[in-house]
């Protein structure tokens, strides 16, 4: 998926987590995004990749793309890191499902993630996309709306 996908991903998938929970949601929601864009720091030319480049580029030499990054490893190391240098569950928790929603999206794209990295199996759905494609501007069409409501369910009573 493209990174604006991810983006919305990680805005849909917090803003749902944050109307099911009591965690704050605006640092939630903030957090999500980051955390959705991370797992490409692997690819140059990712949003993120283009950010950090010598990062990018060092990562993509040992892993590859869509290996480690992508993987419930990668996932587990982040949880323990965030947990040990920030000292608020919004920001973590908002991370993580920012992740999260990273990889359930390029698990619909015909080339997949390795889930279970180191083991080189490729994770993908039954049913798969190319990225960039019109399916993937369906998704991000669906994404947005499902953003639009459960951002009102969230912050709705302030309007």
């Amino acid at each position: 998926m493209t990174g604006n996908t991810h983006i919305i991903g990680g805005l849909a998938a917090s803003l749902a987590f944050a109307q099911v929970s009591n965690y704050d949601p605006v640092l939630l929601v903030g957090a999500g995004v980051v955390g959705a864009i991370i797992p490409d720091i692997c690819h140059g030319g990712s949003k993120i990749g283009r950010k950090f480049k010598v990062l990018s580029k060092v990562i993509n030499t040992l892993f590859g793309h869509r290996s480690f990054t992508h993987s419930l490893l990668f996932l587990v190391l982040m949880a323990f890191l965030l947990n040990g240098f920030i000292n608020n569950d919004s920001i973590i928790l908002g991370f993580l499902v920012g992740m999260a929603s990273h990889y359930i999206l390029d698990m619909a794209t015909k080339n997949g993630i390795k889930l279970l990295y180191p083991l080189k199996i490729t994770v993908r759905f039954p049913v798969t996309t190319r990225t960039g494609g019109t399916v993937e501007y369906v998704v991000f069409a669906a994404l947005s709306v499902l953003t639009v409501y459960f951002g009102y369910g969230v912050f709705g009573k302030y309007i």
